[in-house]
């Protein structure tokens, strides 16, 4: 199955800077970092590095590379790749253990180098290298992608059956190796160590943010988390319930057809909760919409209802992850931007029983990294399902340690961000997850390397609709209030902890398309209240205040 739906797996901004910077000013004209040459390149085939071996070193002129499509959203790359500027395309194999072969690859620009290294994380379950994201070399950057230790498609988990140390390498083990070749790789290059090295990722991508401020915290300087799926043990025990509840009968599956009634109801219910009507819940989780409200009556059934088998389909979605004693073990999915080309209709519900994104992950990863072939989700409890899912797997695969303590005291900075109406990782998990971060350092301690961005209106990694994109350029270049790469970056360079960051709906979401609508995006827990006057398509009639009691 080929996946190509826009921003899925990996956040908008990994594209964005890649399309923006053919528009925005040569980086070489602002900085003076000197850069490598084409022979230094070739050179870089005869270095050595310590379980790792380069197989290519070649410098690719201006508009001569010729590659795939991108990887996580199928769009056709090979416009940007004319305007490419010349870079040094390194390829090397890492091998930390006999059973690891990592493919990595580090593009540095052979001029206009800005002294940065970025590194990006992988959608799904990896198995491809995001050539995407590499493109952020345009803006000056050398940049690292790996496939994280498999080759394959982001929804196949095969590779990982009877392989521990490939679970390992996708766990967290191949993000730190191509972190490790970059550096070393940057530096033979350019005669001098990268002065600072930032990670991004969404979805899993997330994950492997949190695994390197968790296990690796010398890794990078700032990390931008997205939609992170670090709670992946839960996260998947809870696609496979929820796969049971949407297949426990033949009547029980919600169709695509029904999704519109069901994000229109919610929107009656609780869109004005926020002081806007405006088809965006600005915050969902205080939205207590009842299914049984859109039931059909008696035994009718129709487009613009639910039978009593969905209604208890939908209720076990909403509730989340329990165990057999009725306590709460992973938090379910919030109402609202159910419908839509990234929503429900993709990740949950499928267009055939049990054929969602969600289900595929869930049977994939329990069939694959779990159990075996044989295993059969519609006999799955979850609290044995849970309990040997996180005695095989959790230490390999979930980064869920609030203890940032290293990364800290290194001076690491993290920005978290999630969508709000998330239909692949429930948003609360992030909540959860930076309220225990917080806990763990105390407020002050937190405040001072630590934020999160809640997303009205986002589904998974961008799309909604509500202002998705969260890294706008103008035609010269990063817009300063729009742009949470940046934000991170003046952090960890200047010292200049972020604020409000201003969200934009574009046109097509393209990052330098025209905007439609702004929303400020405040550090939780604060939320955006509408004035009550002003145009609310604009950021300037909404204030940052703190969240109801």
């Amino acid at each position: 199955m080929r996946i190509s739906v826009s921003g899925l797996f990996v956040p908008a901004l990994l594209l964005s800077g890649f399309l923006a910077a053919a528009q925005v000013p040569s980086p070489s004209a602002t900085v003076g970092v000197p850069g490598g040459s084409s022979e230094g390149c070739a050179r870089l085939a005869q270095i050595n590095l310590a379980n790792a071996t380069i197989t290519s070193a070649t410098a690719i002129q201006r508009g001569a590379f010729s590659g795939p499509a991108a990887a996580y959203t199928g769009a056709d790359m090979a416009a940007i790749y004319k305007i490419l500027p010349p870079f040094c395309r390194v390829l090397v194999h890492a091998h930390p253990t006999a059973d690891s072969d990592i493919a990595i690859e580090v593009w540095m620009p052979l001029t206009g180098w800005n002294g940065r290294l970025e590194g990006f994380g992988n959608g799904g379950f990896a198995g491809v290298i995001d050539y995407s994201a590499l493109g952020s070399l345009m803006l000056g950057f050398a940049a690292a992608a790996t496939d994280a230790g498999h080759t394959g498609s982001p929804i196949d988990a095969t590779w990982a059956l009877g392989h521990p140390e490939k679970i390992e390498d996708f766990g967290h083990r191949g993000i730190h190796e191509m972190t490790r070749v970059a550096k070393a790789v940057v530096e033979q290059f350019y005669g001098s160590a990268a002065k600072h090295a930032y990670f991004f990722g969404c979805s899993d991508g997330g994950r492997e943010a949190l695994m390197e401020a968790q296990r690796y915290p010398a890794d990078y300087d700032g990390i931008l988390a997205g939609a992170p799926a670090n709670n992946w043990t839960s996260l998947l025990t809870m696609a496979v319930v929820d796969t049971q509840a949407l297949t426990a009968t033949p009547a029980a599956f919600i169709p695509q057809v029904k999704i519109p009634t069901i994000t229109k109801a919610v929107v009656a219910a609780c869109d004005a909760q926020d002081g806007l009507a405006d088809g965006i819940l600005n915050d969902p989780a205080q939205c207590r919409f009842d299914p049984a409200s859109i039931a059909c009556k008696a035994d009718a059934d129709a487009n613009d209802c639910l039978t009593a088998p969905q209604v208890a389909a939908l209720k076990a979605i909403y509730a989340g992850l329990h165990d057999a004693k009725g306590r709460s073990i992973f938090p379910g999915y919030l109402p609202g931007a159910e419908e839509g080309q990234g929503g429900w209709g993709l990740w949950i519900t499928g267009p055939a029983p049990a054929g969602s994104l969600m289900a595929m992950f869930g049977t994939g990863y329990y069939s694959n990294m779990v159990y075996s072939k044989g295993w059969d989700y519609k006999s799955f409890t979850p609290d044995a399902g849970l309990r040997d899912a996180r005695q095989k797997t959790a230490e390999a695969l979930d980064a869920v340690n609030p203890d940032l303590s290293a990364f800290y005291s290194r001076g690491g900075k993290l920005i978290l961000y999630h969508g709000w109406n998330d239909p692949a990782i429930p948003a609360l998990s992030t909540v959860n997850y930076y309220k225990a971060v917080v806990a763990k350092a105390g407020p002050a301690r937190a405040d001072s390397f630590v934020r999160l961005y809640m997303v009205p209106g986002m589904q998974h990694c961008g799309g909604g609709p509500g202002a998705t994109v969260l890294e706008h350029f103008t035609a010269t270049g990063p817009d300063e209030n729009s742009n949470v790469d940046l934000a991170l970056r003046n952090w960890v360079e200047k010292g200049t902890a972020p604020g409000t960051i201003i969200a934009v709906k574009t046109i097509g979401e393209h990052p330098m398309g025209a905007v439609t609508m702004s929303r400020p995006l405040c550090p939780y827990p604060q939320t955006a209240k509408y004035k009550g006057s002003g145009d609310p398509n604009h950021a300037e009639s909404f204030v940052c205040a703190a969240p109801p009691k």
